[in-house]
């Protein structure tokens, strides 16, 4: 049995739209409203935002309030490094997606021998730099902090020295880089990405799943499949990001996308996922109430939470 320890992330200067802060507020009204005392049960430890810099401008156009994500990467990389040397499994619960590759930092602080696989459950892949940056936006990047790379084969962008050296920064964060290696990153329900992103997919060989593979293979296949793809990985993260939901089910998320998963299917690969003693941590992002209707993503979410840790506990 895993001792769970939440880790609350209400960030969301990584993003660019507002109100994902508001994600962790949503999951747990949306446990009371299902009478549950899940958020009882747990330790939790809510790490201090800097979404006050959304009030301010905008410094670095290619790596928006990256001073605020270099912030965040410190205080999350501690926090999960800190849970895992406790003997907590953490349980991150994320505004935005920009603060998964400190997820990523915390968990190679507390394991520097390991090598890491990463299960990215997205509609996006995260793996743009600000050299190739459409948006400027952070929640674009933290793959790319975590693989160490500037992809600047594709760049088209020109950084400023400031913008630079933060950048750096956040891929050398706790002396290891990279944090994982390209091709222990699997993908599930990609399928909204840039030619950029598709550029570093295919050199480095990543392994992705649609959505049409996990419908016709089924969970469980899916989920032997990947663990077979990992199986050189002494440990696993998974992150979930509710847009790889199906937009017509996800509108609660800053960046729904169609033809992604239903609820069911993301339910059971992550329970499925959670069986297998090599994971080592999970985390939820980007729900955002604000742009919801009946809280119905922050349900999704605490559903698909509550299954998920119900299955932790039995291990």
């Amino acid at each position: 049995m895993k001792n769970i320890k939440l880790i609350e992330v209400p960030s969301e200067i990584g993003a660019g739209t507002r109100g994902a802060s508001l994600g962790i507020d949503a999951i747990k009204i949306a446990a009371l409203d299902f009478m549950s005392n899940f958020f009882v049960h747990f330790p939790s430890e809510k790490i201090p935002a800097e979404n006050k810099l959304l009030f301010e401008p905008i410094e670095s156009p290619y790596a928006k309030r990256i001073k605020g994500v270099m912030a965040m990467y410190d205080k999350v990389s501690k926090a999960v490094a800190d849970s895992l040397k406790n003997n907590f499994f953490p349980v991150v619960l994320s505004g935005d997606h920009s603060t998964a590759g400190a997820t990523i930092a915390g968990i190679r602080l507390a394991k520097p021998q390991a090598r890491l696989g990463v299960i990215w459950i997205d509609a996006h892949a995260d793996l743009h730099t600000p050299y190739t940056t459409p948006s400027g936006n952070m929640h674009g990047t933290p793959l790319a902090t975590a693989i160490n790379e500037d992809n600047s084969d594709c760049a088209v962008h020109e950084l400023d020295e400031n913008t630079r050296k933060s950048w750096d920064y956040l891929k050398q964060i706790g002396k290891t880089a990279p944090k994982v290696l390209p091709e222990d990153v699997v993908f599930i329900a990609l399928r909204d990405f840039e030619r950029e992103e598709k550029y570093l997919i295919d050199k480095y060989g990543m392994k992705v799943i649609t959505t049409g593979e996990v419908r016709r293979k089924g969970p469980e296949n899916v989920v032997r499949s990947v663990i077979r793809h990992l199986a050189d990985c002494t440990d696993i993260y998974v992150s979930f990001d509710v847009d790889s939901l199906d937009s017509s089910i996800s509108r609660g998320t800053g960046t729904p996308v169609g033809n992604g998963l239903r609820e069911r299917e993301a339910e059971d690969l992550i329970s499925k996922f959670m069986q297998m003693r090599k994971i080592c941590c999970f985390e939820i992002a980007e729900v955002n109430p604000t742009l919801d209707k009946e809280n119905l993503m922050a349900e999704i979410a605490f559903n698909i939470l509550q299954r998920s840790v119900n299955v932790l506990l039995m291990n």
